[in-house]
């Protein structure tokens, strides 16, 4: 096979870190014919430049896809299993059947095609780039929608790290249904809460 008769796909997540919403998987085969200028880390790049890189890369690829994997599933199977099932989805998503696969990190998910891990690829191989950055875009979004649901916890600025202002806002509105009970911040906050209703009981 010639390296034009190549379909790269380039795999990568968005939402390990967070303590709510889905984690996301995007993944990207690409069009020697048509290269798309300025692809790097998604994490390196501004918002704005990554919806704007995001409407290219589904204009310009040869194929693409995003899935996701959901707060149960976090923390049914914890985040690495989930990441991996939320990149499964998206292999399997694909509308082309990729020859190769190329996932950021150090470990592939169970997908039937030829897979290798390269460990920072989302800031060495342009396809790998190109999915982080559909993936962000799909999270971004996600945690925007649930911003909406929620607006007491901050989701449309922090997109639910664990910064000091969602750690303020789980202490004072406790837990909502979006946050993944398995992280340790929201275990705490859901233990602080049930001491408080224990003082508050009568005894």
């Amino acid at each position: 096979m010639t390296g034009m008769d190549e379909r790269l796909c380039g795999v990568d997540e968005a939402g390990r870190g967070p303590l709510a919403g889905a984690v996301f998987a995007g993944c990207v085969i690409l069009d020697p014919a048509q290269p798309i200028d300025g692809l790097m880390d998604s994490k390196k790049l501004s918002a704005h430049q990554r919806e704007r890189l995001s409407a290219i890369i589904r204009a310009r690829a040869l194929a693409w896809s995003v899935a996701s994997a959901s707060v149960e599933e976090v923390d049914r199977l914890n985040i690495l299993w989930a990441s991996m099932l939320a990149m499964k989805r998206a292999v399997e998503a694909l509308s082309l059947v990729p020859t190769r696969v190329v996932v950021d990190g150090n470990r592939c998910p169970e997908i039937p095609y030829p897979a290798q891990a390269i460990v920072k690829g989302d800031a060495l191989v342009p396809e790998i780039s190109a999915a982080s950055i559909l993936a962000k875009v799909s999270r971004d979004a996600h945690m925007l929608q649930l911003h909406r649901q929620y607006p007491d916890y901050g989701f449309d600025r922090h997109k639910g790290y664990p910064t000091r202002d969602h750690i303020r806002a789980l202490q004072s509105y406790g837990v909502s249904p979006v946050h993944r009970r398995s992280f340790g911040p929201v275990r705490v906050a859901i233990l602080n809460a049930e001491e408080r209703t224990e003082a508050g009981s009568p005894g």
